[in-house]
């Protein structure tokens, strides 16, 4: 063999030797994969796909009713008539369902894009409309229609093949007493992604499909009332084909709320919030001429021992049925446009009023715990600070009195001059280190200008305005007033100049020194004015913790959930947020006063024929002026005797008038059902249940006696009672 010959034969050997070395190389990766997939994650690929082979279909929990203080429903559950699609049926025909979405929407006063856009599968690309849940159930497409339309679909299945008409459970507001109450209750709506995935983060069993708690008490307690669903395991074809059920889980019902809402006090609160309406709308206002505008109000009544809401009501309002089975386009931008009036905002707990003279409550507590006395002050018509004279409502004069009178006659200067002492003290316009600003700490100490903790979702904190939140807001609205301060309103030049004009003269104002806390501040804060704002709900809590002897209680409408097989699951017990840092004599000395308003003062005619000498009233009235508005009515009143059950109601219409004319008899009103007055049997005990209803095991409850009007009270006695 020549050496060429033997050259070539070694690189025919080498090339030999690489082609065994990356056979075997592959050779050993394909084992090792082989190895890979087979041992080390055989069982994750055969749970894939054994779960390929798996679907879970989802069996809805009956949620939970909402009662009344007696176990009446505000809310429960019906049957209604609803359309529901099986897309495999439907995709099945030979048109995959075009005609029959086509007769469908014919049907339904819709069209057949609508439709198929309902069933279509939701993904990350598909918008909605869409179906979230699993593809073997049928989609609803439709709730609540009427028994001609699901006649016409069931009695005619040949047309609509894969379209199935059958009840099923959506919500029902059976209104005892013919009450609204929706602010309470709340509403459902279809769960999002972001609150799958935080139900998910609290281990909570959530599905796509489910309806929460968009709202009220329905929103708060949606874990309790939602019970858990039922699920089952249906084995399917390649096909996605229904084989076989491999499992069954039952649905657990929700749970029942037992609230401490009382359905006829409630019905009684609205009557009474509409006729407080409908008064001020009746009378004219003496500064514009014009009648009032009562453009919002609301009440709210509070047991004073527990801080429970027996009643709440608040006016626009709407009604929760438009939500049962989802609403349309239409009915919510008739709910939310602007010639609504906000209707889906509550008042009592959402809205923010000038109390006017129901906040002497506070101004009086913090006078007595910082050293003033119940002695001599003079209630001159006006009170004058440098070139600035801030007057009496409609320019009263009561000369040299009491502290107790001047809170019964509601002098106004008297409080002025207090608080202008106070704001010297804490150094004027050079404050001390640590000004003590002992009304707005009172106030504080009360639990204004900050949430009361109340069960529903939204609710507001209202604002008591002190030197460090002047100053807060000046340096977030400075560069907005001075722009304001130069270039005007004109936007206002054409149809309000006089407003215009006076907005920018109070810019340039607020541009340099409206970082200042002004003894004008000062003085109109003392009397509920300038920047303080309550919600009705707070008022109330104020006056409830004077009326307990000085608890303040987190207000709560939840009283108790029990199983529906009738078992209390849980006691919702009243919550202390504190005690008020007031003395004894401090509370005493307030009620006599507040009593004095309600018997000899400024309340007086609101009680005239009430029955004192059995059931003791005290009460606050209240006129609040507000720039460029008509003024609000605010009143306030408890009543009851020490050893038995107290009350309080408050009450306040915007651009209403006064506190006594408006608001002041349907406080009184509220007051006499509650205690039996209105039916002609007074008693201190009250009308209200104290335990708690109960739910029967089989699920049924106490039977009680028709609601369907309120009672009717008896004729006027010739000789009616007077105060005693």
């Amino acid at each position: 063999m020549t050496s060429a010959q033997s050259r070539l034969a070694d690189r025919r050997r080498a090339r030999l030797m690489v082609l065994r070395v990356l056979v075997l190389a592959l050779l050993g990766t394909l084992v090792a994969r082989l190895w890979y997939l087979q041992v080390r994650t055989g069982q994750t690929f055969r749970d894939a796909a054994a779960a390929n082979d798996v679907r879970t279909v989802i069996t809805p929990a009956v949620r939970g009713d909402i009662l009344d203080d007696l176990g009446r429903p505000l809310v429960d559950n019906k049957s209604a008539l609803t359309l529901s699609v099986d897309r495999a049926t439907l995709l099945g025909t030979k048109d995959h369902g075009a005609s029959t979405l086509a007769r469908l929407a014919s049907v339904l006063g819709t069209t057949p894009q609508a439709i198929s856009d309902q069933i279509r599968p939701c993904t990350a690309k598909v918008p909605k409309p869409c179906w979230n849940g699993s593809l073997l159930q049928p989609v609803p497409i439709a709730r609540n229609v009427s028994v001609q339309q699901a006649l016409d679909v069931s009695e005619q299945h040949e047309l609509y093949p894969g379209v199935i008409a059958g009840p099923e459970t959506v919500r029902r507001f059976p209104a005892p007493y013919s009450l609204n109450a929706a602010h309470i209750l709340g509403y459902l709506s279809p769960v999002t992604e972001k609150e799958l995935a935080a139900a998910t983060a609290k281990g909570e069993v959530m599905q796509r499909s489910d309806l929460i708690g968009r709202a009220g008490l329905e929103d708060t307690y949606d874990s309790y009332l939602r019970g858990q669903e039922g699920e089952t395991q249906v084995s399917v074809d390649i096909l996605g084909h229904a084989q076989s059920t491999m499992a069954t889980k039952p649905p657990v019902n929700g749970d029942h709320l037992v609230t401490s809402i009382d359905a006829r006090i409630q019905a009684i609160a609205e009557r009474e919030l509409n006729n407080a309406v409908n008064r001020a709308r009746s009378q004219t206002s003496p500064t514009n001429g014009k009648p009032y505008a009562a453009d919002s109000a609301a009440t709210v009544v509070l047991d004073a021992r527990t801080g429970r809401v027996v009643a709440m009501a608040s006016t626009p309002t709407y009604d929760p049925n438009v939500f049962t089975g989802g609403i349309s386009q239409a009915d919510y931008s008739a709910l939310t446009g602007d010639s609504a009036g906000t209707p889906l905002l509550s008042r009592a707990f959402q809205g923010q009023f000038a109390p006017g003279s129901t906040f002497k409550a506070v101004t009086t507590a913090a006078m007595l715990q910082d050293g003033f006395g119940t002695g001599t002050y003079d209630c001159s018509p006006a009170f004058k600070i440098g070139g600035q004279s801030f007057t009496n409502f409609e320019g009263e004069a009561f000369g040299p009195i009491s502290l107790k009178r001047a809170i019964e006659v509601s002098c106004d200067t008297v409080f002025y001059g207090v608080a202008y002492q106070m704001w010297l003290r804490d150094g004027g316009l050079r404050p001390v280190a640590h000004p003590l600003e002992p009304i707005a700490t009172m106030a504080h100490a009360f639990g204004l200008g900050a949430k009361t903790g109340i069960d529903l979702p939204g609710e507001a904190k209202g604002d008591i305005q002190t030197r460090a939140e002047k100053q807060l807001t000046w340096n977030n609205m400075h560069g907005i007033w001075c722009k304001r301060a130069k270039d005007g309103y004109p936007e206002l030049l054409g149809s309000d100049p006089t407003r215009a004009a006076y907005l920018q003269a109070l810019a340039k104002e607020n541009c340099t020194d409206g970082f200042k806390y002004q003894p004008g501040d000062a003085a109109i804060s003392a009397i509920g004015q300038g920047g303080d704002l309550v919600t009705p709900l707070q008022l109330a809590r104020v006056y409830a913790a004077v009326a307990n002897g000085g608890v303040l209680y987190q207000p709560q409408i939840g009283r108790a959930l029990i199983s529906p097989d009738g078992k209390v699951v849980k006691e919702l017990a009243p919550i202390v947020s504190r005690k008020l840092p007031v003395s004894a004599s401090t509370l005493a000395f307030l009620e006599d006063a507040l009593h004095g308003t309600s018997t000899e003062g400024t309340a007086g005619p609101a009680f005239a024929a009430w029955p004192e000498n059995l059931i003791p009233t005290y009460a606050k009235t209240g006129t609040a002026e507000v720039y460029g508005k008509q003024t609000t009515s605010c009143f306030v009143a408890y009543a009851g005797t020490e050893s038995g059950p107290r009350y309080v109601v408050a009450m306040m219409v915007s651009q209403g008038g006064t506190g006594v004319g408006t608001s002041g008899p349907s406080v009184e009103a509220i007051l006499a059902a509650l205690f039996g007055v209105d039916m002609g049997h007074p008693d201190p005990k009250g009308t209200l249940p104290t335990a708690l209803p109960a739910v029967r095991p089989d699920g049924l409850l106490p039977a009680l006696p028709p609601a369907t009007t309120l009672p009717t009270p008896p004729p006027p006695s010739p000789t009616p009672d007077t105060k005693q």
